[in-house]
């Protein structure tokens, strides 16, 4: 894509550009959402700067269960609106990223017939909602059926199983296809940047005072003025609306989200399997490459952070609900390669635990007319993005544009992901190895073989990558599903970086020393009780016929 290489190590003239003008819109925040609206509301033809403290997709944006999937427990819920989002929003994403839209069957295993004819009254519904093709329709498996497919399973006392398609994305990688759209529509992005607060002239927010949060960029600030800001700061979307208004109170309900990684050896699933894990929850395992994943807890948290800590408690639940009904020696806490945690913003429902909360988005106009967003879907980002679009324009006092990202490719994806697969393996590459390019790069793909040295010089000068961390965890996804989470490719990525960034030998070191650190941090948690996860009776679940 012409002009989607972004490559921000020019602070100087980055705050210098934030500073030179009064923009359309300024977007705080660089995760999916604030990402999608800068995509949408530049390629409407409006002046666009986002603006994030940390790197692209820091926060939830990175630590989603990586899935774009229409959210089918939301029927239960009666939420017949956001499953017909979702549900059609899977087709738009795949449309303009298929290499970020990666078909995948799910698997829901039931105890009886009557779970079955249950289940399938729900994906009817379902499917009609999501305009689904009766050639992708759901299946009914026989437990022979499923103890065929699945050998992993232990299929005792299941007389069956539904399975339907979905998708598995990237997260971090969707939010940076659209950051780069973005600001190859135009846009002026730039990460690290963190509004420390709001001016107002009237008691109308006309600006946003911005610091550098690069190392040794302190000093380094502008005012970005704009005629209309957006606040999709996520977690931290109640601290915008304080800046705002002293007085403005919390509007979330932040819930915390962790997922295992464990090696695929360990559970050889084929296909996502949804588990019960007591009461009404359910849990995904999710084969990806040489490993699984399995999550998510869902259980609210008190404060928004970009690591938000893991307990053996956490790890506890999800195996224990994972070794019910996995064949096999049971897994325990030592087989954890890499783990991740995340804070999602939802809008709070006081009397409702974290499980039952919505998940749709709503909009808010502060009393400086400071727009935010916040709650929603990773599936549905880009229809959330729209509305917002709309609203800035009506702000504007413009008369509407038709939203133009459901018709335009992202980075990555202008070139259909056979072909690139095929190029891949013409230079040599196995099905796991050109899997993992495919799905992080698309397009770009084939330039990259090389290994991590060529990926790090990529997320230097066309990614906006500014420090190890950003390579290691969102560009290269090597810090979670990698066999050894990435640590043997560390030292050449920083090699790699260490000449582009001007970083000295105690940089690298230090760059280095910070992902090994951060790594080690992560998994010391599980540490004790490692043989609490036992196998036990299968936990509770009513949608699974108990």
């Amino acid at each position: 894509m012409a002009g989607a290489n972004l490559d921000l190590r020019d602070r100087d003239a980055l705050f210098d550009a934030l500073a030179a003008q009064t923009f359309d819109v300024a977007i705080i925040g660089g995760g999916i959402t604030g990402a999608g609206v800068a995509r949408d509301a530049a390629l409407r033809g409006l002046s666009v700067a986002l603006v994030e403290a940390r790197d692209f997709a820091s926060g939830t944006s990175s630590r989603s269960s990586k899935m774009i999937h229409g959210g089918l427990r939301y029927l239960a819920q009666g939420d017949l609106a956001l499953v017909r989002e979702a549900a059609s929003e899977r087709k738009v994403v795949q449309a303009i990223a298929p290499y970020l839209a990666v078909e995948t069957p799910f698997v829901i295993p039931a105890r009886n017939a009557g779970a079955i004819a249950k289940l399938r009254a729900g994906l009817w519904t379902f499917e009609k909602l999501g305009g689904v093709p009766k050639s992708r329709a759901h299946q009914v498996w026989s437990a022979a059926e499923l103890a065929k497919r699945e050998p992993a399973m232990d299929v005792s006392g299941l007389a069956g199983a539904i399975v339907y398609p979905e998708y598995l994305t990237n997260d971090a990688r969707l939010t940076l296809a659209n950051v780069r759209s973005a600001a190859a529509a135009g846009a002026l992005v730039v990460n690290y940047a963190e509004v420390c607060s709001v001016v107002l002239e009237g008691a109308r927010a006309v600006a946003l005072e911005v610091t550098d949060r690069t190392p040794g960029g302190d000093a380094r600030r502008a005012r970005l003025s704009a005629r209309v800001i957006v606040n999709a700061a996520g977690p931290w979307v109640d601290g915008v609306r304080a800046m705002e208004s002293a007085g403005a109170g919390p509007r979330l309900a932040l819930a915390r989200g962790v997922h295992l990684v464990i090696p695929r050896a360990r559970a050889a699933v084929e296909r996502t399997l949804i588990l019960p894990a007591g009461g009404r929850r359910s849990i995904f395992v999710v084969p990806k490459g040489h490993a699984t994943y399995i999550g998510t807890t869902d259980t609210f948290y008190p404060a928004a952070e970009v690591w938000p800590p893991i307990t053996g408690e956490d790890a506890d639940y999800l195996l224990t609900a994972a070794n019910a009904r996995l064949a096999g020696p049971p897994i325990k806490r030592s087989d954890v390669t890499a783990v991740w945690s995340g804070v999602r913003p939802l809008v709070s429902e006081p009397g409702k635990g974290a499980e039952e909360t919505s998940r749709r988005d709503e909009m808010w106009t502060g009393p400086g007319g400071i727009l935010s967003i916040a709650g929603g879907k990773l599936t549905a980002y880009r229809r959330m993005a729209e509305r917002v679009a709309d609203k800035v324009e009506a702000a504007l006092g413009r008369s509407p544009t038709p939203s133009q990202t459901a018709g335009q490719p992202l980075v990555g994806g202008e070139t259909a992901p056979e072909a690139v697969r095929a190029q891949l393996v013409r230079q040599g590459l196995d099905r796991v190895a050109a899997e993992r390019l495919l799905g992080l790069y698309g397009a770009e793909a084939p330039g990259l073989v090389a290994g991590p040295a060529a990926e790090a010089a990529h997320a230097v000068l066309s990614e906006g990558a500014l420090t190890l961390e950003d390579y290691w965890v969102r560009r290269g996804a090597r810090a979670w599903f990698d066999p050894d989470g990435g640590l043997t490719a560390l030292a050449p990525a920083a090699a790699a970086m260490a000449p582009l960034l001007g970083w000295s030998t105690e940089r690298v070191a230090g760059e280095i020393a910070h992902c090994r650190s951060r790594r080690a941090a992560d998994l010391d948690s599980l540490t004790p009780n490692e043989d609490m996860a036992s196998t036990g009776p299968a936990p509770a679940d009513l949608t699974l016929g108990k």
